[in-house]
């Protein structure tokens, strides 16, 4: 039986300080405003919405995504599909940033991750800062807190990434896969039924 030590007291007491302060800053932020409002598109002169030309652009301008040139694009299977992956671990070391992947549709970017350093900042800090400014997630688990409006869906995700996306193109895709599951399982049943 494992004994209940000082260090298990300490870490027990921090989570605790940690529950009681989101708790705290919930409560504030619920009076101040809902997450409907005006959320972030992106960072750093990265936005949804841009094409990858000017995705391109933009990285060159900012040396904190670590972003190489063409090399760290490539066309992903799908028609009308590009992936910009950066790595600021190597070539930006001071940055805040860690793995990024901006992912285009059809010259469209629409989704936007970061991975953030865990060595310079931490979730609970990035988690306050972005419910001050943008109030109360409309969702929260262990997993991640998401703030949305009617054209983005704005989440931090643990371990520690942020998270862009514009809704109304990505829900036009999972709508056009839906089809497509449809005629695939069409075309399985006319094969089964000839069998």
């Amino acid at each position: 039986m494992k004994r209940f030590t000082k260090k298990h007291f300490q870490k027990t007491l921090l989570i605790l300080a940690a529950v009681l302060s989101c708790t705290f800053v919930f409560a504030q932020n619920s009076k101040k405003q809902k997450s409907s409002g005006n959320l972030p598109k992106g960072y750093g002169g990265i936005e949804l919405g841009m094409s990858v030309d000017s995705a391109k652009d933009a990285l060159k301008k900012n040396s904190d995504f670590g972003y190489n040139g063409d090399r760290d694009v490539s066309l992903l299977p799908g028609e009308n599909r590009t992936l910009i992956e950066t790595d600021a671990r190597d070539f930006a070391r001071w940055s805040f940033l860690e793995q990024c992947w901006l992912q285009f549709y059809e010259d469209k970017l629409y989704i936007i991750t970061i991975n953030l350093n865990k060595k310079k900042v931490d979730y609970y800090s990035v988690f306050s800062s972005l419910c001050k400014k943008y109030g109360e997630p409309v969702e929260f688990s262990p997993e991640r807190a998401v703030w949305k409006n009617d054209d983005v869906q704005f989440s931090l995700e643990r371990p520690l990434a942020l998270k862009y996306i514009d809704l109304k193109t990505f829900n036009s895709l999972i709508d056009e896969s839906r089809i497509e599951k449809t005629q695939q399982e069409k075309l399985r049943d006319e094969f089964l039924d000839s069998l």
